[in-house]
């Protein structure tokens, strides 16, 4: 017995199959993190903070005030802020999906 899928292609049932009953996806949440300038954004900030990580230093007898562990936490904590901005930018926009 030959029947038609949510898509409306005839297709052959062989048991109890998910995808049988599947319907087809029209759109994404949101487009790719790398196609984002949030993306490029995140980037910049980490590579800032490590640049400026180790340009400061300890010149003229000054102590290193701004030393490698605090330069990790403020990526970390970028880091943090990027993953929060994509959890709400997958909320609820959509991206038109295309095979």
């Amino acid at each position: 017995m030959s029947a038609a899928n949510p898509i409306g292609n005839a297709g052959s049932r062989t048991g109890d199959g998910a995808s049988a009953h599947r319907p087809r996806r029209l759109s994404t949440e949101t487009k790719a993190a790398f196609k984002t300038t949030e993306f490029f954004a995140y980037l910049a900030a980490v590579v800032a903070v490590l640049i400026a990580s180790m340009v400061v230093g300890d010149d003229e007898g000054h102590a290193d005030y701004f030393r490698a562990d605090k330069a990790w936490l403020y990526i970390v904590i970028l880091t943090v802020g990027y993953m929060i901005s994509r959890g709400l930018a997958k909320s609820g926009s959509r991206d038109p999906y295309d095979d």
